[in-house]
């Protein structure tokens, strides 16, 4: 796992080093230098974005590729939605040490039955802070992607294994009316 996460050449690293460390630690930013791989230019474009869905045989419009650990330098402009809405980066600066690279203090992807959206969160100081001020914790919402069907949770793969478990007892109740199995009288007991 941890080469996965920040070996130079694992497929999942994406950059030329780690500098979590550097950047809490030490103040010299050009110690904090972290070259990204082709993907990262390539990401922006949408054209990329369906042929890696495609890849795994998801279509594009009905699925994203989700990124993480990948600071959104918002402060700059820059947007967590890319490759035409098809990639959406949720990390962009959850860890202090970003904050003032990004300007935010991260994104949560929430997902429900009618669409998916992005909050964008802003720094939060502190609790004493918040509560001597009467601050709440800031987010903007962007709606991302918005359901043309209400998903139900027959919709979902729970769904399908309730409705499985459904018809198995419609199955039962048909076997017992038909007389093909019999019900098998109760012990009496006596307490």
């Amino acid at each position: 796992m941890w080469y996965l996460w920040c070996g130079k050449l694992s497929p999942l690293f994406g950059r030329s080093a780690m500098t979590t460390f550097e950047r809490l630690y030490i103040s010299d930013p050009a110690t904090h230098k972290e070259i990204k791989d082709p993907y990262y230019t390539w990401y922006n474009d949408e054209t990329v974005c369906r042929r890696i869905l495609a890849e795994f045989g998801l279509t594009a419009g009905e699925c994203h590729i989700v990124n993480g650990h990948v600071p959104v330098q918002e402060k700059n402009g820059e947007s967590p939605i890319k490759g035409g809405g098809l990639l959406l980066v949720i990390d962009g600066g959850f860890c202090r040490a970003y904050h003032e690279k990004t300007g935010i203090a991260g994104y949560t992807l929430v997902s429900s039955s009618r669409g998916m959206s992005l909050r964008t969160h802003q720094p939060f100081e502190s609790a004493q802070k918040a509560i001597r001020e009467n601050q709440d914790i800031l987010s903007r919402v962007d709606i991302v992607d918005r359901s043309r069907k209400r998903v139900r949770v027959e919709d979902t793969d729970e769904g399908v294994a309730l409705r499985e478990k459904v018809e198995d007892l419609k199955a039962l109740v048909r076997a017992y009316q038909s007389g093909t199995l019999k019900e098998q009288p109760r012990e009496e007991r006596i307490w």
